[in-house]
């Protein structure tokens, strides 16, 4: 898919690879569409857009919200040829430190929110035989680390949406992808990790959002059903899916730099 002209709209987008990924689709020609809770923030970053673009505040966790918002981007747009889900937040503790209520609004807005706004905009791509949903999930999606149950699991349903999804949609001109990124230096960490601890045990190991935006950009153009962040990682996503139990107890210390 060549991206110009094209309605991308991107879910959390007031920052981190949500907005560096409008930007570098309205750089290819692309008429981003922000959605996000924050609309200071979204109108600090449609400031450096080039060309057209969209912006509407929502919480993807509102299902009247997500209805509304989307009513009004099909009014103003008539189509979405693009739908990137990557609103998602993340808080890390152990599971007695966890409340019901983190679990459920992490599953809310992770997984329900990706729900909610692919089912807004499905009918259409259907309709018009066309169309790309990335669903950004994560690494925590496909192996799951101590004091990440909440997010693991709603990083989890992401992924198994998804997959099920892909496999109805097949031959109906509408692709399915999942981005799973591993630890990224954006904003996510201020309310996963408020101490720094994470992101000091990673060191060199947390991405860059430009190089984690780039390549969901380039799943936008080629509908690649799925990639994972960074590339080495997807060789050992591989290694634990043959062997779980075993790399779970030859790894747990060294998984555990929360």
């Amino acid at each position: 898919m060549e991206l110009k002209g094209k309605i991308v709209v991107v879910t959390g987008a007031s920052g981190g690879i949500g907005a560096l990924s409008a930007q570098m689709a309205a750089e290819r020609g692309a008429i981003p569409v922000l959605v996000a809770r924050s609309e200071d923030k979204l109108k600090a970053i449609a400031g450096s857009l080039p060309g057209e673009y969209g912006m509407y505040r929502c919480d993807v966790g509102s299902s009247a919200e997500v209805e509304e918002t989307f009513a009004r981007i099909f009014g103003v747009y008539g189509r979405v040829d693009v739908l990137l889900n990557n609103a998602g937040f993340g808080r890390f503790a152990l599971t007695p430190e966890t409340g019901i209520d983190e679990y459920e609004m992490m599953m809310n807005v992770n997984y329900m929110g990706t729900v909610r706004c692919t089912k807004a905009v499905l009918p259409k791509m259907l309709e018009q035989g066309a169309g790309r949903i990335i669903n950004v999930a994560s690494m925590a999606g496909k192996i799951a680390t101590a004091k990440s149950t909440a997010y693991s699991a709603s990083k989890h349903a992401v992924l198994g949406f998804t997959n099920a999804l892909r496999q109805e949609l097949r031959g109906s001109g509408v692709t399915v992808s999942a981005v799973n990124p591993g630890p990224i230096d954006t904003e996510f960490f201020d309310i996963a990790d408020p101490d720094g601890t994470y992101v000091k045990n990673l060191g060199g190991m947390i991405m860059k959002p430009s190089y984690v935006a780039k390549k969901i950009v380039g799943v936008m153009e080629s509908g690649r059903e799925e990639v994972d962040l960074p590339r080495w990682a997807a060789w050992a996503i591989r290694a634990y899916g043959m062997v779980p139990r075993l790399a779970d107890r030859l790894t747990y210390k060294s998984m555990s730099r929360k």
